[in-house]
Parts: C-alpha cells; structure tokens; sequence
C-alpha cells in the first residue's frame, strides 16, 4: 500500500510499526531510510541503543500519538497470550485456532468493558 503513495503529493504519510517484528527490524538505518526517500515517516518505537530514528522525527506530536496507540493496539494481543492461551495453542488446523482466537478476543472484550462502560 505504501508504494501507490507518490512522492510528488502534498499529504505526508506516516508508517507504523515495532521496533524488532523481524531479524533486521523495522528500527534499522536501510528501513527508515527507504521510507524517508519514498516521503513517509516512520514512526517506529525507538531502540534503546542504536536507534536509526532521529530526535527530529520523535519531537513531533504525530509520532508520541502514533506509539500510544500502538501501545492501546497491541495490549488486547498480549492479553491473549498471558491470560487467553494464545502463546501455545493446543488446536490444530485453522479453523480451531481461529475459533479459539475469535473466542480469546470476545472474553477480552469482555474483560474491558466495565472500564469501557465507566468511561
């Protein structure tokens, strides 16, 4: 998707993502560069040491609102593998596991709602 963006047009484009999803990570100076060329921002969770993002790029407010809600995204995720079994299922096939996944995700819907509701 983020290759149908032009590099010509006026509306800046942000990318979001972790810091290590893969062996290279997104926090590496050959990802972060190939987006600054094709005119979008990374807004990548910064490595503590090593970090191929700049000051310049965190000082902004888009990018402190852009890794808070990837911290509200990724919390009901991480819920599943603590409390939900979801680390290691016990299903096989895909069909199992994906019905053991929808129903992890309803029991955190319903784990937050009382928070939701208060709000």
């Amino acid at each position: 998707m983020i290759n149908r963006h032009s590099p010509g047009s006026t509306r800046r484009l942000a990318l979001g993502a972790d810091k290590g999803y893969d062996s290279t990570g997104y926090d590496s100076a050959d990802f972060v560069a190939e987006f600054r060329r094709m005119v979008v921002t990374p807004h990548v969770a910064q490595k503590a040491r090593h970090s191929a993002i700049n000051g310049r790029t965190t000082q902004h407010l888009g990018h402190a609102l852009s890794q808070r809600r990837r911290k509200s995204i990724e919390e009901p995720f991480g819920w599943a593998k603590t409390v939900g079994g979801m680390s290691q299922t016990v299903h096989r096939g895909l069909d199992r596991v994906c019905a053991q996944f929808t129903m992890t995700m309803a029991a955190c819907n319903l784990a937050r709602l009382p928070k939701l509701l208060a709000a």
